[in-house]
């Protein structure tokens, strides 16, 4: 098949899912001889339209792995894509702990959109809550495993023609209808904690650069007063990582505890896992 188009679409808020789709993206145009477009739908004004590919196009859709699922907020923009028999790669990133169920659900949400999906992977990136775990990865170990999914992706290209239907590519997993649930996240007693509702304070610290207003994957901080979280919090730690005086910060005892359960729990090096 003649792939006339790559397209590197991706949700990341701190930049991992990113580095690893356009990474693959670029590694696959360079052999193809490839356009690519890149299509980053991580902020609220991103997602006001969606990409369209043509059934000749190759499509490489990238997310973080949040409580072992896709980021449910996000869902509603991924079910507005059209695939129109486009093959596609679903990708997640998970932060060394699980990817759970969330590549058989990307899997299948590309399926039941219009794409034939070719190949998938789980890459690890470094957990968005801490600085410790998967630290600083993807690193080039990782961007050697996906050299090697580059050259598997292409292999496959070279077996199928334009329009085929191809069997979903096989991955591990819980499938439809609830995907197994969401991980229950526990403290450093290892019992369950709630932190569904916590939110970033901001300490007075704050230079008021409103970076943290620009980076908020949600649009849920105020910016006439970026103290205030005026909606939902997914707790991506994007206006953490960005504020340059570290003046937002996640202190919540239950949040604390669950990060060190984390730190303490998953601190050997998970794998790259291809299919």
């Amino acid at each position: 098949m003649k792939v006339n188009r790559i397209y590197a679409v991706y949700f990341s808020p701190t930049g991992t899912t990113r580095t690893v789709v356009t990474y693959l993206a670029k590694g696959i145009a360079d052999k193809l001889k490839s356009a690519v477009e890149y299509w980053d739908f991580t902020l609220p004004e991103q997602r006001a339209q969606v990409p369209e590919p043509g059934i000749s196009d190759l499509f490489i859709l990238g997310l973080p792995v949040y409580a072992g699922r896709l980021p449910n907020l996000i869902l509603k923009y991924l079910f507005s894509l059209r695939g129109q028999g486009a093959i596609a790669v679903p990708v997640v990133l998970f932060g060394n702990r699980s990817y759970g169920n969330a590549l058989i659900e990307l899997r299948d949400l590309l399926e039941d959109t219009g794409f034939n999906t070719l190949a998938a992977a789980a890459f690890v990136g470094q957990h968005s809550f801490s600085g410790q775990l998967a630290k600083g990865r993807p690193d080039a170990a990782d961007l050697a495993v996906a050299d090697r999914f580059v050259k598997t992706i292409l292999e496959r290209i070279e077996t199928i023609q334009e329009g085929d239907s191809c069997t979903p590519v096989n991955v591990p997993g819980r499938g439809a209808p609830d995907y197994g649930g969401y991980y229950q996240p526990l403290g450093e007693e290892g019992k369950p904690v709630a932190i569904l509702k916590v939110k970033p304070i901001t300490t007075a610290d704050c230079i008021h650069c409103k970076r943290c207003v620009a980076v908020c994957p949600l649009g849920s901080i105020d910016p006439d007063d970026v103290s205030r979280i005026t909606d939902i919090c997914i707790k991506c730690n994007a206006c953490i990582k960005a504020c340059p005086v570290h003046a937002k910060r996640l202190t919540d005892p239950a949040y604390l505890s669950h990060l060190q359960y984390l730190e303490a729990t998953y601190t050997e090096r998970s794998a790259v896992e291809l299919f």
